[in-house]
């Protein structure tokens, strides 16, 4: 609250720290209703004392993620439903959310965590580049052991990884020690979960 005036049940989605505002290099945002915006870093060069409104947002929807990137980088973007197509960011079905956006030069792998404690790391290269309004490829097999999905990172083979729950149990892995599975399957137990 010392840094930003928070309005009630506003809160902070990403910090990303910026030496220079080269004008090739732009902030990417994605939402969960699966729009995106790309804005050149220059436009946030002088931010007043009470911010800057930077997307506007539909009443149901929120910002889950912000990326600095270039005009020539990879997005990918991960939802929790079963089936998704794409159009703007991903045009999504009643029930599903985007609940990740990662850039293909974070890593040669992304991390996939479910709900209920499993997860796998799948190669960056098993999904197919498409432009916007292509459709989405299945990442996960979610199941009712696995639970929706909460999470996905770019990873590399010698990169270690936190998992946090809701009750504050945190647990160190190390991404080389989990399984590298293709997109169609669910992943292995990383954490044990109480029922809750």
């Amino acid at each position: 609250i010392n840094l930003i005036p928070l309005q009630p049940g506003e809160k902070i989605t990403a910090m990303i720290p910026i030496r220079e505002y080269e004008p090739e290099k732009y902030l990417f945002m994605a939402t969960k209703k699966g729009i995106v915006k790309k804005t050149s870093v220059t436009d946030y060069e002088n931010i007043r004392k009470t911010g800057l409104a930077a997307i506007n947002l539909r009443e149901d929807d929120e910002l889950i993620e912000v990326k600095i990137t270039d005009d020539d980088s990879d997005i990918f973007l991960f939802t929790t439903g079963r089936t998704t197509m794409g159009v703007i960011g991903m045009n999504l079905t009643d029930d599903d959310e985007v609940i990740a956006m990662q850039i293909d030069s974070q890593g040669d792998a992304v991390m996939i965590v479910s709900e209920k404690g499993l997860g796998k790391c799948t190669k960056t290269s098993e999904f197919t580049a498409q432009n916007r309004g292509g459709k989405g490829i299945k990442c996960y097999k979610i199941t009712e052991k696995s639970g929706n999905l909460v999470g996905v990172k770019a990873v590399g083979i010698d990169d270690e990884l936190m998992l946090i729950t809701t009750e504050g149990i945190i647990i160190r892995i190390h991404v080389a020690d989990t399984a590298l599975l293709g997109r169609v399957t669910s992943g292995v137990k990383l954490i044990n979960l109480s029922d809750d």
